[in-house]
């Protein structure tokens, strides 16, 4: 399936969607996360049952601020609309893996319960 970008006009839709959508918040100006689009690509490719999406920090600068993303790369997570990682970095492609598989366990009933609102 590969990556979708993001913008301000579909970000909220995407995020809040069921299921799981990763979500990297990149610059094509860094190096690191030019090299790390070929590993968000190879995921996407292990996982189709995964929406991976890419938010480009310089073309639509305000909607990283308006998320709370603070620092440039950063990955985040949201599971059936509830955010549920987010880290500045990259992860390496194994971790990636690991983070996804964990993130496909979480009992989200609980998850709930531990944090109302979300």
């Amino acid at each position: 399936m590969g990556t979708v970008s993001l913008s301000v006009d579909d970000f909220a839709a995407a995020v809040l969607a069921p299921g799981i959508v990763l979500v990297d918040f990149w610059s094509p100006a860094r190096a690191g996360c030019r090299a790390f689009t070929a590993v968000l690509e190879a995921a996407a490719e292990r996982h189709p049952d995964i929406v991976f999406a890419r938010v480009d920090a310089e073309a639509d600068p305000d909607l990283p601020l308006a998320v709370g993303v603070r620092k440039i790369p950063t990955l985040t997570v949201y599971r059936d609309g509830v955010l549920v990682f987010a880290e500045p970095g990259l992860l390496a492609e194994d971790s990636l893996d690991v983070l996804l598989d964990m993130v496909r366990e979480l009992d989200m009933t609980a998850v709930r319960e531990l944090f109302p609102g979300r």
